[in-house]
């Protein structure tokens, strides 16, 4: 089955723009998990400017579901996954700048250094992942530093059907395809995420390859109108049918 990691960072996001204890990051996962949620993904940023310090303590103390904790390749995160060894640390690029991650982590140009920097996370049991665009070198360079997982970022994919480049967004959803076959041809996991929406999804989970889509924002979005629970569930009816 696939699964579904659902990304609770926007929850942090709403909570911040007013300085209130609300809504709570640990209530969403908990909302999550009992309308279906494999897992739950929350990206603690250097800059803070949703998912905090705290949230991670309350997630690792609250949660039952598997937490994946995406994060920069710094020392800084690097310390705070080694204390609480969440089950999976996705590894991203991260911008101050931005307002969410342009693409995907370059693992080929820095592949002796991000090598060093993922084997403590794996002598402490944590799954590493990889974000990443779907160019073979950079699959490639992920299975030859040790990465568990590749995530394939799907964010231009999903740009490009916002923006009705239909040609494009074939080309790029076929990209996503042979990248996904190459990395598990290489024994990685392969996941993907990023700017999925129910239009978006179906042709994503369609790829066999895949064992886990995580998405968030959307989703956030969506309950605003329907409720978390219902959004999520809708998401996976969307997965399923995909995979059937």
């Amino acid at each position: 089955m696939l699964r579904l990691g659902v990304n609770i960072d926007h929850v942090a996001t709403i909570r911040n723009a007013r300085g209130t204890p609300w809504p709570d990051p640990l209530r969403a996962a908990r909302i999550a998990e009992e309308a279906g949620a494999d897992g739950i993904t929350a990206h603690l940023r250097e800059d803070r400017r949703h998912i905090s310090d705290a949230d991670i303590d309350a997630l690792m103390q609250g949660l039952r579901l598997p937490l994946n904790l995406e994060m920069a390749a710094t020392a800084e995160m690097q310390a705070i996954a080694l204390r609480h060894r969440p089950h999976a640390v996705c590894l991203v690029p991260e911008k101050r700048e931005e307002r969410t991650t342009e693409g995907g982590l370059d693992v080929a140009g820095n592949e002796a250094w991000l090598a060093d920097f993922i084997a403590p996370l794996r002598e402490a049991g944590c799954r590493v992942s990889m974000f990443i665009g779907h160019e073979p070198r950079q699959i490639e360079a992920s299975a030859r530093i040790g990465a568990a997982v590749v995530e394939l970022h799907t964010g231009a994919y999903c740009d490009l059907d916002t923006e009705g480049r239909l040609a494009e967004r074939d080309a790029e959803l076929a990209g996503l395809a042979e990248g996904a076959r190459l990395a598990a041809g290489l024994g990685l996991e392969v996941h993907a995420g990023h700017g999925l929406t129910f239009d978006t999804v179906a042709p994503i989970a369609a790829l066999p390859q895949l064992k886990e889509l995580n998405i968030g924002h959307f989703l956030i979005a969506e309950s605003v109108f329907t409720g978390l629970g219902a959004a999520i569930r809708e998401m996976r009816r969307r997965m399923e049918k995909a995979r059937a």
